[in-house]
């Protein structure tokens, strides 16, 4: 089975984000939400210090009564380190709060983390370019903006779209289960909001934006029973 490989164009370097939290689920999930950058978790409070990243993500419940003190040593480093809380919605944790730190609240959701990290960032180091371009051959996905170029052609995508796109690509030749697109880029998060259609609607819609199409070299196809599969045809294997 072919399998494709992808050049990952950075402009710069990926952030480095510390993620305090004492919930490994936690940390995993919005390691997930942030692929382009650096994420790691750190349990101590001495850690925030000497990791020194450009972003600090707390756990409100996790840092308890050491939270103000936590917050203080991210705010006097030189440059202060842009913080974001996570809280749910207890009185203890709500009661911690500064009003003045930007805040996500539980559960979590994927895309709002990454649009509130950005925001962060882009406030924080203007001279910051979290755009990344990751290409397939002739295919170049640029995100975030979620357009593909190919052949002189600019194809604007959904964000939904974007990621199964890329996944498929990733994937050249092998068969992708439904569980594992639906896990993959609607997130476990989302499982009881995606109707059952909406994988064969987003499939349907990615085929027809980049013309994968045995004319034009790929098919996109239906493995009955499991999933779905793009292959390239009568080709030689993606080019890095």
């Amino acid at each position: 089975m072919r399998r494709s490989s992808a050049e990952t164009v950075l402009p710069l370097p990926a952030m480095n984000i510390s993620i305090f939290s004492h919930v490994d689920a936690d940390i995993a999930f919005i390691a997930r939400s942030l692929p382009a950058h650096d994420c790691h978790g750190v349990k101590q409070r001495a850690d925030v210090r000497r990791a020194h990243p450009h972003l600090l993500i707390v756990d409100v419940a996790s840092a308890g009564a050491h939270l103000a003190e936590i917050v203080q040593i991210a705010q006097t480093q030189a440059p202060p380190i842009p913080v974001l809380l996570l809280a749910g919605d207890t009185p203890q944790e709500l009661a911690q709060i500064d009003g003045t730190i930007e805040t996500e609240f539980k559960p979590l959701r994927r895309h709002a983390v990454a649009a509130r990290v950005r925001l962060l960032l882009r406030r924080a180091y203007p001279e910051h370019d979290e755009r990344q371009i990751q290409r397939f051959g002739d295919y170049a996905f640029e995100s975030p903006a979620h357009v593909v170029i190919h052949a002189g052609r600019n194809v604007a995508l959904t964000q939904k779209e974007f990621a199964l796109a890329i996944l498929l690509f990733g994937n050249l030749g092998r068969p992708l289960s439904r569980v594992y697109l639906q896990e993959t880029v609607w997130g476990q998060e989302d499982e009881n909001e995606v109707p059952t259609r909406t994988i064969d609607t987003h499939i349907s819609r990615v085929r027809s934006k980049l013309r994968l199409k045995p004319e034009n070299g790929f098919r996109l196809s239906t493995v009955y029973g499991y999933g779905y599969q793009l292959e390239r045809l009568d080709a030689p294997p993606l080019k890095k």
